[in-house]
């Protein structure tokens, strides 16, 4: 039996009862249901065309923030969907609706905020950040958005729907943020954003020594943790606690289920601190709120229709799996024990140098030329690349690959010569429970196609 037939008794189980709530309202007229010698040719054809992705359910694919959800979030999802719901107004899913103030509810209080805050789900980190920025430049109009240049180029992409000033801050030579910029700038700046896992490289921004100076200049601050935020949960273990324990301090925070919750594709969320925002979202329809007095989502979202199948998922989701060390938070630790084991293996590889010790689960490293030049380091690192996907599927590996300046690199590893204004590494994300016990495996899949690379075979 594979991963998914165990799973299929109670999706058929859960429709059935569905089907039965159903033929309460009489029979339908099915069109367009009842050719199935067509649909299963179709449906042949579909898993076909599947089998051409890369193996993200696979721990050798340990490269973009790609991951199967987990069987319970996609099994309500199928169930949830044959209804369809829209949870933009409670007459579109009212059970989903709810769910999604309850998901979100535990997220706020996940993050540390009081009873009295803002927020909902949405289809993804982009939108999100879209409706952070948003309230950004309706309370601080005309002034700038800044962030580091290691934040999701989202922001300034939004800055710019938004026609709003957008501030990249200057970084020095070695690559590290010029965060004292702010000192000199905080009354041109509305709005810092605050990456709490990075998606290069996982990097933890300095939160906590941030959150004082700014406050005191009225700059406000949006955190964006659509990548790290569940790992609020396990902040005990982490280098960066300091920064996790003032989350609450932050204006507005963007946490994407969809990465570290183990949710189908699209599911984001946001959240501001001063439920007074919400103002900001007024607008009337003519024909939308009229089923309850209660606050319909899409009153609080600039988004209008969304998948109500997204609440339902993540509400079972975390009914199995609550927001706690022990829950959640114990599939994170494998995470983060995953990047130790590979940053310690390559450390003490003489193969392979590593770039930085990890805040969350992300790895950079680069295997070593035979001459410390950056354009040897990026032609040997694409050459891997490319042979870890070419491989056969039992010996092979995925990783993705990271640009960065010549002079941060250099910053690092001052032997070698820069004589390219970049240098190409390798990246590893390692954000399934297996790639912990895999970790082993990956080194060795690693330097056996290094050996081969280099040997020209």
């Amino acid at each position: 039996m594979n991963r998914y037939e165990a799973y299929l008794p109670l999706l058929q189980s859960s429709l059935r009862k569905l089907d039965d709530w159903r033929s309460l309202f009489g029979e339908e007229q099915l069109v367009g249901f009842d050719d199935t010698p067509h649909i299963s040719n179709i449906l042949d054809e579909l898993q076909q065309r599947l089998q051409e992705n890369y193996p993200f359910h696979h721990p050798q694919y340990a490269g973009q923030m790609l991951k199967p959800p987990h069987p319970l979030a996609w099994v309500s999802y199928a169930i949830a969907m044959t209804v369809n719901p829209n949870n933009h107004a409670l007459d579109g899913g009212p059970p989903t609706s709810e769910m999604e103030k309850e998901v979100v509810e535990k997220l706020a209080s996940m993050v540390g905020y009081g009873e009295h805050y803002l927020g909902h789900l949405t289809s993804g980190g982009t939108i999100a950040n879209l409706e952070a920025l948003f309230i950004a430049r309706e309370l601080h109009p005309g002034k700038a958005m800044a962030a580091s240049p290691n934040a999701h180029y989202t922001h300034e992409r939004m800055c710019h729907v938004l026609n709003t000033p957008f501030i990249k801050l200057p970084a020095q030579e070695n690559g590290s943020v010029r965060w004292d910029y702010l000192n000199d700038h905080a009354e041109d700046i509305g709005t810092v954003v605050i990456t709490m896992g990075t998606t290069g490289l996982g990097t933890v921004e300095p939160l906590a020594e941030l959150l004082p100076r700014l406050k005191n200049a009225g700059v406000r601050i949006h955190v964006d943790a659509a990548y790290g935020g569940f790992f609020k949960l396990i902040a005990g273990e982490l280098s960066s606690e300091r920064h996790w324990d003032v989350l609450n301090q932050a204006d507005s925070i963007v946490i994407d289920p969809h990465k570290h919750g183990l949710q189908p594709y699209g599911c984001g969320s946001i959240l501001f601190k001063d439920p007074s925002v919400g103002t900001f979202f007024k607008h009337d329809s003519p024909y939308t709120y009229f089923t309850s007095n209660d606050l319909h989502l899409g009153e609080i979202s600039l988004e209008c229709s969304r998948a109500g199948a997204s609440a339902a998922a993540l509400w079972a989701t975390l009914r199995l799996l609550p927001l706690s060390e022990d829950g959640l938070g114990a599939v994170l630790k494998s995470t983060i024990r995953a990047a130790a084991s590979l940053y310690r293996k390559l450390s003490r590889s003489d193969k392979f140098e590593t770039l930085q010790k990890p805040d969350l689960d992300i790895v950079g490293y680069f295997p070593v030329p035979a001459e410390q030049r950056l354009s040897a380091v990026s032609q040997l690192s694409k050459k891997l690349f490319h042979a870890g996907m070419s491989a056969d599927p039992g010996d092979g590996f995925h990783l993705s690959l990271y640009k960065m300046s010549a002079s941060q690199f250099t910053a690092a590893f001052p032997e070698y010569k820069a004589d390219d204004e970049t240098v190409t590494i390798l990246r590893s994300v390692l954000m399934k429970r297996d790639h912990e016990i895999f970790i082993p495996k990956l080194i060795e899949r690693l330097h056996a196609a290094l050996d081969s690379v280099q040997n020209g075979s």
